[in-house]
């Protein structure tokens, strides 16, 4: 009774054990000598080494610096807490601790008979002997294999100084691949015997009486590992892992047969466990051990193929996890992609991890997305959150030859509207810097822009300034920027007549598929970039462009008012480069204008239809505005005044237009002569070129 009062007052006011200590543990140490106290009554023994372990818990714990919390984190709150921070006061008391770890191992050895008389091992014979090991939580069935675990722990940390038999060792073996495989029955990771001080004072002070007692009792509890009952596999797991920090160093010590034995159990315990359950989160720790050992770049490469065959398993098994994984637990897939990174940046020393490692992206493909027979199907990366994302987009940098296969997945994931515009250009930062590492082909990279270029949806599709300044529902200035991005990468690649002689066919021919206005004038853009003056175009493109830029030249002007300069300019410009690095692509331009106006029915060629100006009075007024803007650029009005013939043809049909041919308002026919008038006052007093 007296020591369930104390039990309570330590329970619910902790200071008192610290004014006390020695004389408390004087007391605990006179009672557990009494032999017969524990014979004749197991329940009063119970009580003791229960108080006995709330005391020792209150004894200040021994941390590296680097662990312990800022002192000044304790004052946000006004109440000191009760339990000691530090070492103070306790210093004197370690004489008493350490015969009352005599006393506790004296203790443990008379307790031993009585195990092996009984035919089960009750609860309270259980609680005593858990009590000494200082264990605590107990879960009311499994006793015997929880015990099994406490033993089996204090002889993997003391197995140097033990030396155990053969036998005995093997039979801890079978132990640890049993449970491992969940054929015996379960751990607890809190049941931790003899942690921290306690245990610190057995391995400095008693390594006699540790081997001697531990040889007698492992003999005893491991013969009783039979009679363990099976829970469910959530037990299993919660409990399981205690098992696996000794795995790396058992897998390389013990001889072939038991590290196959042993490995093979760790590799079931890790494809079989819950994939967002704590225990598969320990063995990626465990598998990241094994496979990169105190995250040495330099290590020696395991050469046991027993050893690699499994590392294979382990590593093809991470991008199926990441699928499994999804976007439920975003903190387990962050556990995953950074054991994949460090795999990657480990992998350039290592050749078995290079050749895996290479092969998982077809496998991580998935992963960010896939397209069958047209349908896109996005991956858990577009769901997961930034810093997820960030591991995953830094993985790519380390593949030593992305694949086309590979890159369309990523690239698709950049063209999804759903995606942050900062993921997009980390991606392409990241992609541009292993092109320059020798990863990507030049052919691949410079696809993989082109794909972003002529596939990027932009909304609203048509050019609005008032929209296009609302972020929210536009994503014109997010494209703008990934053009700049692009472009200025294009520029980087090497030699620029090089890489147009590369990219010219495949960028025309986007060209002539009538891409939106934006998607063409970025694609217009890149050839300005790595075209110079006088141009390198072939003739076929130049041939190819006269024909495409009238319409698009007159749905630009038929959306952007006249005096949104900024917006026009942004339009207009690459053509206007065009036309300054080859004024024959301005006359074939202006050439092809005037034979629209000519023909019968106003119709462009099939390769010059425009998307917006598509009615005649529409296309007249976009040829109007077109040369007003032309005249209006120094260099252009330059230019266009080399082709007097082809601006004056282009007038006369104009005129003859819309006096006999296209049908007007008054308020339309007022408008149109007022810019005809302009523009013809404009061609006349502009300087012959």
């Amino acid at each position: 009774m007296a020591f369930k009062f104390f039990d309570l007052v330590v329970q619910y006011y902790p200071p008192c054990f610290s004014l006390y200590a020695e004389k408390i543990l004087q007391s605990y140490e006179d009672i557990l000598r009494k032999n017969q106290y524990y014979v004749e009554d197991k329940g009063k023994l119970r009580t003791t080494l229960s108080g006995l372990v709330r005391c020792l818990s209150l004894l200040p714990s021994k941390k590296p610096e680097s662990e312990k919390g800022i002192s000044g984190d304790r004052m946000i709150h006004a109440f000191e807490p009760d339990a000691p921070t530090a070492n103070t006061g306790f210093s004197t008391i370690i004489k008493k601790l350490k015969e009352l770890v005599l006393v506790l191992i004296n203790c443990f050895q008379e307790f031993i008979p009585l195990l092996i008389s009984m035919p089960q091992l009750d609860a309270q014979s259980f609680d005593c002997i858990l009590s000494i090991l200082q264990s605590i939580d107990i879960a009311e069935d499994d006793r015997y294999f929880i015990l099994n675990i406490v033993i089996t722990e204090i002889f993997l940390h003391l197995r140097g100084w033990i030396c155990p038999s053969a036998n005995l060792f093997e039979k801890f073996l079978e132990f640890i691949e049993n449970a491992l495989l969940g054929t015996v029955g379960f751990l607890k990771p809190s049941c931790i015997p003899l942690s921290g001080f306690f245990l610190n004072l057995l391995i400095e002070q008693f390594k006699g009486l540790i081997v001697d007692c531990s040889r007698e009792l492992f003999g005893i509890v491991l013969g009783k590992i039979c009679c363990s009952t099976r829970s469910g596999k959530a037990a299993w797991e919660k409990h399981v892992s205690s098992l696996l920090p000794f795995i790396p160093k058992l897998a390389s010590e013990v001889e072939t047969c038991w590290q196959s034995r042993i490995l093979e159990s760790f590799t079931q315990t890790f494809k079989g466990c819950n994939p967002e359950s704590s225990l598969k989160l320990a063995c990626l720790s465990m598998i990241e051990e094994m496979l990169i050992p105190n995250g040495d770049k330099h290590y020696t490469e395991a050469s046991d193929t027993v050893v690699l065959d499994f590392q294979t398993v382990w590593i093809r098994e991470l991008p199926l996890l990441l699928m499994l994984l999804g976007d439920r637990q975003p903190s387990s897939s962050q556990v995953v992609l950074r054991l994949l990174l460090r795999l990657g940046q480990f992998s350039g020393s290592n050749s078995f991890l290079f050749w895996e490692y290479e092969n998982t992206q077809f496998a991580l493909s998935e992963f960010y997305s896939t397209c069958e027979e047209g349908n896109i199907y996005y991956g858990p990366f577009m769901r997961l959150p930034r810093d997820c994302q960030e591991l995953s987009i830094c993985c790519l940098y380390y593949f030593s030859n992305l694949s086309a296969l590979f890159l369309k997945s990523v690239a698709l994931c950049c063209l999804c509207p759903q995606l942050e515009p900062f993921v997009s250009f980390r991606i392409l930062e990241v992609l541009h810097a292993a092109y320059k590492a020798g990863h990507i082909q030049i052919a691949d990279h410079i696809s993989f822009f082109m794909t972003l270029l002529s596939r990027f949806k932009v909304f609203p599709e048509n050019i609005d300034p008032v929209r296009e300044s609302d972020v929210k529902v536009s994503n014109h200035g997010a494209f703008k920027s990934l053009t700049s991005v692009l472009c200025s990468y294009l520029s980087q690649m090497g030699d620029s007549s090089v890489v147009l002689q590369i990219l010219d066919k495949a960028i025309i021919g986007l060209i002539l598929l009538q891409p939106p206005l934006d998607n063409a004038c970025a694609m217009l853009r890149v050839l300005i970039v790595l075209d110079s003056k006088p141009t390198r175009l072939s003739e076929q493109s130049i041939i190819a462009l006269s024909n495409f830029l009238p319409g698009y030249l007159m749905d630009v002007v038929h959306c952007i008012p006249e005096d949104d300069v900024r917006t026009w300019r942004y339009y207009l410009l690459p053509c206007f480069f065009l036309f300054d690095r080859s004024n024959r692509i301005l006359k074939l331009v202006l050439d092809v204008i005037g034979s629209f106006l000519t023909d019968s029915n106003l119709s462009l060629p099939s390769d010059t239809s425009t998307r917006y100006a598509t009615d005649s009075l529409s296309r007249i007024n976009a040829t109007i505005s077109l040369l007003l803007l032309m005249y209006k650029d120094i260099k252009v009005q330059k230019i266009i005044s080399l082709f007097r013939t082809e601006v004056s043809s282009i007038l006369q049909s104009i005129a003859s237009l819309q006096s006999s041919e296209v049908k007007m308002t008054l308020e339309e026919r007022h408008r149109f002569q007022c810019s005809f008038e302009q523009l013809k006052v404009v061609t006349s007093t502009s300087p012959a070129g």
